[in-house]
């Protein structure tokens, strides 16, 4: 057996094992959106400045272990030169690791407006926002377990649970609009909360781009899933 043909288990292993650390980075950070999402929304129900504060802090560290983990899988493909299945993963990473980037823009988001909203009081308790909140969050968490695994059948299943959400984003929606025509002085303070509702609304929609890279994993075909209410009938159906 030539030199060439010993080394190959070897750095099939190191190449699984820079693979696996990926995945964990991956986990990783998609744990610290959700923290932020969940955190973000509490510090807002609770008008808790400080808290939101340290949600643009946090934003920073995930914006670093986004740029981190791009590092790394351009270092994978240029010393593994992956094909194939390989090569789909890494491209996923990729992707995923800049929807997860953009969902803790999406917390960050939620704090500024807290932040901004200095001493001004709630337009009405949040009652819905974190219910969109804890529903989002639990849609990724599964979302990346599917993909981590490479479950297809849970990828196609999840982002039917998008209308729960867009739901819950109509019901805000239609609240804040009654209480503006009652009191059009509201308007900015229902302006707010909008805002923040909208954000959790796009939370839910990006999972549903990790679910079709878990598809494009298995199958090497990108395919968009919808949810039975898509962009088109949003709009349609908008009050």
């Amino acid at each position: 057996m030539d030199d060439k043909s010993k080394e190959t288990p070897v750095l099939r292993k190191t190449f699984e094992n820079e693979l696996q650390q990926l995945k964990d980075e991956i986990l990783l950070l998609g744990s610290m959106v959700e923290q932020s999402i969940l955190e973000s929304v509490e510090a807002l129900k609770k008008r808790d400045i400080p808290a939101a504060e340290r949600i643009l802090e946090l934003d920073k560290k995930v914006n670093a272990k986004r740029y981190a983990i791009e590092n790394q899988v351009m270092i994978v493909i240029a010393t593994q030169q992956p094909m194939a299945h390989d090569l789909r993963l890494l491209a996923s990473i990729m992707e995923i690791n800049g929807e997860l980037e953009r969902m803790g823009d999406y917390a960050k988001g939620i704090a500024t407006i807290n932040i901004r909203m200095g001493e001004q009081a709630l337009l009405k308790p949040l009652i819905d926002i974190p219910r969109m909140a804890q529903k989002g969050v639990d849609m990724l968490h599964r979302a990346l377990t599917a993909f981590i695994n490479e479950d297809v059948e849970a990828a196609r299943l999840i982002p039917a649970e998008d209308d729960e959400v867009d739901a819950l984003y109509n019901q805000v929606y239609r609240e804040l609009i009654t209480l503006i025509i009652q009191d059009p002085t509201s308007i900015e303070r229902a302006n707010w909360l909008l805002w923040a509702a909208h954000n959790l609304e796009r939370v839910a929609d990006r999972v549903t781009n990790i679910c079709e890279r878990t598809i494009f994993i298995a199958t090497g075909k990108i395919k968009d899933i919808r949810s039975s209410d898509d962009e088109a009938q949003k709009l349609k159906n908008s009050p």
